[in-house]
């Protein structure tokens, strides 16, 4: 994976600007298809770009919001489509039926707030998308919110790159402590989740 960001940097950071920007867009993009591509780190180098490149603050912004957006809404119609196979195939565990039925209920009711923060956590925020799709959440709203989310976050690397410099370095440094703490935060939660539900289940088969 170090080999293709590496590989993508030096793409991105040739003089010819507009490739620089569809790739920088890209990458936002497939983030939320594919979790594991290092879109955040791609997107953390459109800071240097600015900073010692001399690249347009517009050019980089707008391409990554127009990626950011676009993944999110493909992983949003994604949710729709896994909505409609529910509706058509029912699950045969009603446990495992109602467990998906109550996350997808608390999301319906809080769906806005994951949204808008959905950029500020690493590997999970396609799940945010896909859960709004089958929550039947309208899709100009769920753009709206990703709109959002990715202007903070990419305004927040932007000026974190403007106040470290060109050292990129040390942006990636900072970047990995940072996911490393969400993840940390991250897993808690959902063993907290996972432990309420084991209990839950417990004690509905003990009556």
């Amino acid at each position: 994976m170090d080999t293709l960001v590496d590989w993508l940097i030096e793409l991105v950071s040739r003089e010819d600007a507009p490739v620089g920007y569809a790739i920088l867009a890209g990458a936002a993009a497939v983030e939320y298809v594919f979790p594991p591509f290092p879109g955040d780190t791609i997107t953390l180098f459109g800071a240097v770009l600015i900073t010692a490149y001399g690249w347009s603050f517009f050019g980089v912004f707008g391409a990554v919001m127009a990626g950011s957006v676009a993944g999110a809404m493909l992983a949003y119609f994604f949710g729709q489509r896994l909505r409609v196979w529910r509706s058509r195939h029912p699950a045969k565990q009603q446990k495992r039926a109602a467990v998906i039925d109550d996350l997808v209920e608390k999301f319906r009711r809080h769906g806005a707030i994951y949204l808008v923060i959905n950029r500020f956590l690493p590997g999970i925020r396609a799940l945010f998308f896909v859960a709004a799709g089958m929550a039947k959440m309208r899709p100009l709203p769920v753009a709206l919110y990703s709109a959002v989310s990715a202007a903070l976050w990419t305004l927040g690397l932007i000026a974190i790159g403007s106040l470290v410099g060109a050292n990129f370095e040390t942006l990636v440094d900072w970047m990995r402590t940072y996911s490393l703490a969400m993840w940390i935060v991250i897993g808690a939660i959902i063993t907290v989740f996972v432990v309420r539900a084991v209990v839950g289940w417990r004690r509905d088969s003990a009556l």
